[in-house]
């Protein structure tokens, strides 16, 4: 496997720390890593709310990305909260595909972290509506 992925992985894991941050609000059940075009690495923790405030970890890693002035993705891959990683859920899936458009076939995601198994935005997306 890659380093990067390692290092995406150990990235997650480090922010994870599921919490109750008040009787309606949990942060850290999943968390995120991704990498920019440059190389960098930024993380994000799921907020859930309830109501529709929350936010996905892996779109918190991408404005995150995006609040230090980069907006190119590389890599992505996001920790359950069994410590299994996943794919990004719909909502996810849009932005990096607005935000990478015609560039999904570069943007690679950690779908199972065990079996190293790895796919593309574009595999993940093949029918976009753009």
């Amino acid at each position: 496997m890659d380093r990067i992925w390692v290092d995406l992985y150990k990235a997650a894991k480090k922010v994870q720390k599921p919490r109750q941050l008040s009787q309606r609000i949990d942060a850290g059940g999943v968390a995120a890593a991704i990498e920019s075009a440059s190389g960098n690495i930024y993380t994000g923790v799921c907020v859930d709310t309830s109501c529709t405030l929350g936010i996905c970890a892996e779109r918190n890693a991408i404005f995150n990305m995006i609040t230090n002035g980069e907006s190119e993705i590389r890599r992505v891959l996001a920790i359950m909260p069994d410590g299994t990683t996943g794919a990004p859920c719909g909502a996810c899936r849009e932005l990096m595909m607005q935000l990478m458009q015609g560039k999904s076939q570069q943007v690679e995601i950690m779908l199972d972290y065990e079996y190293e198994k790895i796919v593309t935005l574009a595999d993940l997306t093949p029918k976009w509506w753009l």
